[in-house]
């Protein structure tokens, strides 16, 4: 891999500088907030999964799991803990860099944490095949630092730093039973003041088999004397959040359940990040698991009370909160206008919108950035042992936006003559999928409707033929979503008329993701050029 290419390229995918990213988008599916001093849950109705988040002076500071896309590790900003912005990917691409060239579905960056320590903001996160890494600036929509592997060993994951008032530090983290044998227990280790590298193998401090199965994720803190552990237990679409305390770091702890679904809709409703605001309030951010929609984020009230917090409404006075799904905005001294991460994209500009991300590390060769209104997608080869769409890493990917939407493509294919088979379509991807895809063959091109089930169990494409379209012409692709994640396909030959294809959809989530909407071209053969596929735009758009 030519690194200079790569490193070009990423730039391209990450550039944040305030110049760039200021432009303010409004989503027309989904707003958290209601411009009454009032907001509603989820905050963010996309696959932000894993959340922790910090302020720093009047900013807060969000970062959530990527698992195997690239660019990875989204960082997003936000002034009032509504309205929130995509501010940069903190990873240009995975490593290592050859094992995240090829798609490793449910790999890569689990559940990281951000914290703030002497003027500098800290990441550390883990993929649970090599171990924990982290990775600072002190600019944080700049350039992050190369990752520094700081506690090596399969299994390691979730993540937490601490600095100690007496110049001690501490990393919190919990195992993954798919890759230490172990799981449901809690663990810190030792820190060297610079937070590069452990000093110790750690140390078991809690053990939930018994009253909280599946604990993990635990984010350390200190108040009034205690040491405290957040931590989700119970699973992650059936869980609730529990808080440990100690006088000593590595126990004995109490706990206590903090919030759970109670007499909600929120199921799980746990993992996540305790920050507060300038004027004093104390907020909870955690996830949701909405199936195809992945883990969605929500925003609670926290309180605290006996030296123990309270997140949600307490509504039963029994210290165990419930969601709300409506509140107060947060007190942070001042308004600030709406805003929401981007969705739709003109491809006006030289710079990639910062939703996209792609299925596994781009190598330099996949795309042309905008000069002329549209993004240009080579057709790339699949990888030898690809089975199904699934496996072609260079599709470009981003989140469901809302609960129900509708998306729109416009795009054609220039096929290079000297190939047959060349493709350029729009998927709906997860463990199952579905797509329109445009197939260059025998002198024209034809419109396809493909689906596969269990795709990441070698599940085999069906596909059909819909229609002849004209050479090089413009098509417009189109999936409807609605509640359930039941998707409708459709296509149009002259943006007006839109024809349906295929039956109902029923979308499925990925490997520990939510689904997602993808953009790819793709060719069977082998010869010294390629076509392209040219995307005039993508839009998301509210349902008609």
């Amino acid at each position: 891999m030519n690194k200079l290419v790569l490193l070009s390229l990423c730039s391209f995918l990450t550039s944040s500088h305030y110049a760039i990213s200021q432009e303010k988008n409004i989503s027309s599916v989904w707003v958290a907030d209601l411009g009454n001093g009032q907001y509603k849950n989820p905050i963010l109705h996309a696959d932000y999964s894993d959340p922790d988040a910090i302020r720093v002076g009047d900013d807060f500071y969000m970062i959530a799991s990527s698992f195997n896309h690239a660019p990875g590790l989204p960082l997003l900003h936000s002034k009032d803990l509504v309205n929130w912005r995509i501010l940069t990917h903190v990873l240009p691409y995975q490593r290592p860099l050859d094992v995240f060239s090829r798609v490793q579905h449910g790999n890569g960056v689990w559940a990281p944490a951000i914290r703030f320590h002497k003027g500098e903001f800290y990441i550390y996160f883990p993929d649970p095949d090599y171990g924990i890494y982290m990775t600072k600036t002190k600019d944080p929509a700049g350039s992050w630092s190369d990752p520094v592997l700081v506690f090596a060993g399969k299994g390691l994951i979730d993540p937490c730093p601490f600095w100690d008032e007496d110049g001690k530090a501490y990393l919190a983290y919990a195992y993954a039973g798919s890759r230490a044998g172990l799981k449901s227990v809690l663990a810190i280790a030792r820190l060297n003041a610079e937070g590069t590298q452990v000093l110790d193998r750690g140390s078991i401090v809690y053990d939930g088999h018994e009253l909280d199965p599946t604990i993990e994720g635990p984010k350390v803190h200190k108040r009034n004397g205690y040491y405290y552990l957040f931590a989700p237990a119970g699973g992650v679409a059936t869980g609730w959040q529990l808080v440990l305390r100690s006088k000593n770091i590595y126990g004995p702890y109490e706990r206590k359940v903090v919030m759970n679904q109670g007499n909600t809709p929120i199921n799980g409703p746990h993992q996540g990040a305790w920050v507060d605001t300038q004027t004093g309030e104390d907020w909870f951010l955690h996830f949701q698991d909405k199936d195809a929609y992945g883990r969605i984020v929500h925003l609670q009230p926290m309180k605290w009370t006996n030296d123990w917090p309270v997140i949600g409404a307490d509504k039963k006075n029994t210290g165990i909160g419930e969601p709300v799904l409506t509140y107060k905005k947060p007190n942070v001294g001042n308004t600030y206008p709406i805003e929401t991460p981007a969705e739709s994209d003109e491809f006006n500009s030289t710079t990639l919108g910062k939703q996209w991300q792609w299925q596994a590390n781009p190598d330099g060769t996949w795309l042309m950035p905008s000069n002329h209104g549209h993004l240009r997608l080579y057709t790339q080869l699949p990888p030898p042992e690809a089975q199904n769409l699934l496996d072609i890493p260079n599709i470009l990917t981003q989140k469901f936006p809302a609960e129900e939407f509708m998306a729109t493509s416009k795009l054609r294919l220039i096929g290079n003559p000297k190939l047959e088979s060349e493709v350029a379509g729009f998927a709906v991807i997860g463990e199952d999928y579905s797509h329109l895809y445009l197939i260059q063959r025998k002198g024209e091109q034809v419109l396809y409707y493909g689906t596969c089930k269990n795709g990441l169990t070698n599940g085999k494409e069906t596909a059909q033929e819909v229609t002849k379209v004209a050479d090089k012409s413009d098509v417009y692709l189109r999936v409807i979503v609605k509640k359930g994640g039941i998707c409708h396909w459709s296509y149009s030959l002259d943006g007006k008329a839109f024809t349906p294809v295929g039956e109902a959809f029923i979308a499925k989530p990925g490997k520990w993701i939510g689904a997602t909407l993808g953009l790819y071209a793709a060719r069977k053969q082998t010869i010294n050029d390629s076509g392209y596929a040219d995307i005039d735009w993508f839009r998301i758009e509210p349902l008609k």
